[in-house]
């Protein structure tokens, strides 16, 4: 298992942390995030160290993707949600601040103001395929 001593998920996976641990297999771990933006906010992250998703390797993604759905379920029930969002940020600019790969599951009811708005454009004639064609081409 990969891990960084000055990560403060590592810490809580090898136990030097507390947490309120809620799922725990070989490969993940989901806890309550301590700073949550609504009730029930709960993180589950791999329990091997990668900065961000794009470091992660598929068999590590496809473990915390057995689990990511499951546990969103149970965390909206438990909590009587009217939906839920999934996140991942990845680096400062997208909102990540722990440097270690983890998904947010945040419980969402009607009218919460969590995340009111999505700031939205539309794409100029032609931009869209551009951008594209350079993503296809770093796959």
């Amino acid at each position: 298992m990969v891990v960084k001593q000055d990560c403060i998920f590592c810490k809580i996976v090898s136990g030097q942390l507390p947490s309120v641990r809620i799922y725990e297999d070989d490969n993940v771990l989901a806890f309550m995030d301590v700073n949550p933006v609504s009730f029930g906010h709960t993180l589950l992250i791999p329990k091997s160290h990668y900065d961000k998703l794009a470091d992660c390797p598929s068999d590590i993604l496809a473990a915390v993707s057995l689990v990511l759905g499951r546990l969103a379920g149970a965390v909206s029930r438990a909590v009587a949600a009217d939906g839920y969002n999934v996140l991942c940020n990845n680096g400062r600019a997208a909102g990540q601040l722990v440097d270690h790969v983890h998904f947010h599951i945040i419980p969402r009811m009607t009218g919460d103001g969590v995340f009111n708005s999505w700031p939205s454009f539309s794409y100029e004639d032609g931009i869209a395929e551009q951008l594209a064609e350079k993503i296809c081409a770093e796959l």
